[in-house]
């Protein structure tokens, strides 16, 4: 065989050799250009829109929290110097609706429902109180009573020694709830299931029970530091409560224009106040109802107003000591005489 033979005869193995080492690197480079890209795009997400559901950084008269404080525990504000400071709970909260003797029982945990459309926000479920016991009021999506519209979770607090509800309330910018980890967005401060996009309510996927042949204004950031909330403590202050003050932004949340809870929802919970099953009882682990797939639908006329503001609380004053003068036109009574 002569030399051109042989090499005709090994050319076509050679050739598919050759091949498969350009396939195997360039499948490699592939790969790794997929997983950078995939790391780059995490990267470049930027920062989350949701965030926009904090009252505008303008509003905060203190310095920001440092970034190495943790997401779940978002820095205590020093107020001794700072203007801002709540003089009351009226400041940052609803006025209570309820009051109980015992802390409210730890969070449920549940899975939320799909979202029925667009234009739902999501409320999260609380403990209410009732008679001697807490019961369980299940959360549901809530239609915004209008556009722009943000709910602020309500929570429990510590007041005189006892257990007090703040319900919650409707603005442009997510308000105060206690630093309690509600969970499906709420996750102490702020919202991050969604903002509003213009006219449009925009839903997070990555966050929220979404699906998209019903719901179609949605995007998916991930770049979100998930906490999970291992005690599940359900009120703030006190002994084993939640050690979270509010924040500049949200006392600022509060003093826009904002509305109250709507007859729909305070319906929604009355609906639950009789139903044994959702009470808190030793024998049973978790109420029946969590969460309802039947939204909540809005109150027609909405119309969120300024709240008055709190009147400052005057400082006490230590009332001088008046030095006795004789009142004018009548004589000091006469000395008696001293006798020798």
């Amino acid at each position: 065989m002569t030399r051109f033979a042989r090499f005709a005869t090994s050319f076509p193995f050679a050739s598919l050799a050759f091949a498969v080492l350009l396939c195997a690197v360039g499948c490699h480079n592939q790969d790794q250009a997929s997983t950078d890209t995939s790391a780059q795009s995490q990267a470049d997400q930027g920062q989350d829109p949701a965030a926009a559901n904090l009252a505008p950084a303008s509003y905060n008269t203190s310095p920001a929290p440092a970034a190495s404080s943790p997401a779940s525990q978002p820095a205590s504000p020093d107020y001794s110097t700072d203007s801002s400071a709540p003089s009351d709970e009226n400041d940052y909260a609803e006025p209570p609706v309820a009051t109980a003797p015992q802390p409210p029982p730890a969070l449920p945990d549940y899975q939320q429902p799909p979202c029925p459309g667009d234009g739902y926000i999501w409320t999260p479920g609380y403990w209410n109180y009732a008679s001697t016991s807490y019961y369980w009021v299940p959360g549901a999506w809530t239609r915004a009573p209008y556009t722009g519209a943000l709910w602020t979770p309500g929570f429990w607090g510590v007041l005189a020694g006892r257990y007090v509800f703040h319900p919650g309330y409707w603005g442009r910018h997510v308000g105060y709830y206690g630093g309690i980890n509600y969970g499906h967005g709420y996750g102490g401060a702020g919202y991050e299931g969604g903002y509003w996009n213009r006219d449009h309510f925009s839903y997070n996927r990555a966050v929220t029970n979404v699906n998209t042949t019903v719901v179609h204004n949605v995007y998916n950031y991930t770049n979100i530091t998930r906490v999970t909330n291992i005690t599940r403590v359900s009120y703030n202050g006190g002994n084993g409560g939640v050690q979270i003050r509010p924040r500049p932004v949200e006392i600022a949340a509060r003093r826009e224009p904002i509305a109250p809870r709507m007859t729909t929802q305070v319906q929604h919970e009355e609906s639950f106040r009789n139903n044994r099953e959702q009470f808190a009882t030793p024998d049973r682990a978790h109420p029946t109802n969590l969460a309802v797939n039947r939204p909540i639908e809005a109150d027609r006329n909405v119309r969120p107003e300024v709240r008055p503001q709190p009147q400052a609380r005057p400082e006490p004053h230590p009332t001088p000591v008046q030095a006795h003068r004789p009142e004018p036109n009548r004589p000091e009574p006469r000395r008696p005489e001293e006798h020798k």
